[in-house]
C-alpha cells in the first residue's frame, strides 16, 4: 500500500494523507484500494479496504464518510460517527475526529488553521467549486489557514463546455487564465486546481500548496471517473491528534 502525505507546512499535531488505489482487496474494475461504497463494488470488500486503510494509517477513529452530491454543504462535526452524512465538506475542532473527502477526478481540499486547532476536508467538483464550497468551509474558520489541493484531473485531460468556463469567469474574470481552447468548438481544457487557487486568492488566501498530481494520467496510482467510467474512489483524510 502507498499513501500520499501532503507537502504542506501544517502543524505537527495535524495529520493528513491521501489514499491511492495501490494495495487493497477490490477486483476489476475497482481493482485496488477502493473506498467508495456507492460505485458498485462488493460492500464487504470496501469495508475491508477501509478497515485496512484505517489501521495502516493509524487513524484514531473511523473516518466520517459523506454522501457527496456536488453541493456546497459543509457540516461541523464534533465526534466520530458511523452515519454517512449528506454533504461535501466536513469541519472539526475536536481531536481524533477524522474528516474525509472521496474523489475520482474532483479536487480534494484539505484545510487547517495555523494553530492546528481546526481542520476541514472538502470535495470540490467544478459545480461545488463554482458554487463556493471552499468559501463555505473557510467561513467556519476565524484565523489564518493553510490549504492543500490534492490529486485531481489535470489540465491536459479535463475538457469542459462553455457553460463551465462562463460559471467561473462570471465570478472572476481572472479565471479565464485557467482555461485553454481545444480543437473542439465550444470546448475548453480546465485547470481545476488553478481555479481553486484563483478563488482563494480573490478572498486573500495565498498559503496554498498544490499536489500537482493528475488522477487521469496516473492510472496505476489513482481512480479516474473521466478515464474509466466504472471505477473506485480514493480519499483524503485529515484530523487533529
Amino acid at each position: 500500500m502507498s499513501v500520499i502525505i501532503p507537502n504542506w507546512p501544517a502543524p505537527n499535531n495535524v495529520k493528513a494523507f491521501c489514499s491511492t488505489r495501490d494495495g487493497g482487496f477490490s477486483v476489476p474494475p475497482y481493482d485496488g484500494l477502493n473506498v467508495g461504497m456507492h460505485v458498485g463494488d462488493d460492500p464487504s470488500i470496501v469495508t475491508k479496504n477501509r478497515d485496512w486503510l484505517q489501521q495502516y494509517c493509524q487513524m484514531p477513529s473511523s473516518p466520517i464518510w459523506l454522501n457527496q452530491t456536488h453541493s456546497t454543504r459543509v457540516i461541523e462535526v464534533s465526534q466520530p460517527s458511523h452515519k454517512v452524512l449528506d454533504a461535501d465538506g466536513l469541519v472539526t475542532s475536536t481531536p481524533r475526529v477524522v474528516c474525509s473527502a472521496m474523489t475520482a477526478d474532483c479536487l480534494p481540499v484539505l484545510i487547517t488553521n495555523i494553530q492546528g486547532t481546526r481542520v476541514a476536508a472538502v470535495h470540490a467538483g467544478w459545480r461545488g467549486l463554482a458554487g463556493g464550497i471552499v468559501e463555505q468551509a473557510l467561513d467556519k474558520f476565524s484565523d489564518d489557514v493553510l490549504i492543500w489541493l490534492g490529486p485531481a484531473i489535470g489540465p491536459q485531460a479535463f475538457e469542459v463546455g462553455d457553460e463551465v468556463r462562463q460559471a467561473f469567469c462570471d465570478y472572476d474574470s481572472h479565471a479565464q487564465r485557467a482555461f485553454s481552447a481545444t480543437s473542439n468548438c465550444g470546448k475548453w481544457l480546465a485547470d481545476i486546481a488553478q481555479l481553486a487557487q484563483l478563488r482563494l486568492a480573490k478572498i486573500g488566501i495565498d498559503q496554498v500548496v498544490k499536489s500537482d498530481l493528475c488522477t487521469y494520467q496516473h492510472d496505476q496510482q489513482f481512480y479516474s471517473y473521466r478515464r474509466d467510467g466504472v471505477t473506485g474512489r480514493q480519499a483524503c483524510f485529515i484530523w487533529i491528534e
